[in-house]
């Protein structure tokens, strides 16, 4: 299965479970083209509908960073692009690094954007900052797709 295939069962997943899923508004192709720029990274094609479709979106327990804004912060723009830029200033992640996911077991769910497949797509590292040398990376996916799905057909059951 391909990424872009795994992110659209994700979208039908979420859809269905509205009453246990959370889902942003999405965002326009302009918001996504400043995502991309602020941090000067492009986003693989699976992650791309997702933030197009949901903006930010969770299947409890697990929170999607995504894309999004809200009245009290302006115009910043909340979710992966200021936590990939956080991180880079407080944890020095290296700047191929995308944060997608902040979780309690890896510090942070990365693609690496450094390693794009064929589609376009980037693997999914766990990424723990407190390790010398540029932290420790373990893959747990090779697309964000593929990642989301696993996650959320798991939350799900």
């Amino acid at each position: 299965m391909t990424g872009i295939e795994a992110s659209r069962q994700v979208i039908d997943l979420v859809r269905a479970n509205e009453d246990s899923a959370r889902h942003g508004r999405g965002c326009s192709p302009d918001t996504i083209a400043r995502a991309e720029r602020e941090p000067g990274l492009t986003f693989p094609p699976s992650y791309r509908l997702l933030v197009e479709e949901f903006g930010t979106w969770d299947v409890a327990p697990t929170e999607f960073l995504g894309v999004h804004q809200t009245e009290a912060a302006g115009d910043v723009l909340l979710g992966s692009v200021t936590e990939t830029l956080d991180a880079r200033a407080d944890v020095d992640m290296p700047p191929e690094l995308m944060v997608i996911l902040l979780d309690d077991v890896w510090s942070f769910a990365v693609l690496d954007t450094s390693q794009p497949d064929e589609d376009g797509e980037y693997p999914v590292f766990a990424w723990n900052p407190g390790v010398l040398d540029g932290g420790l990376m373990e893959k747990i996916a090779d697309s964000l797709g593929e990642f989301a799905l696993k996650e959320c057909q798991q939350n799900l059951s």
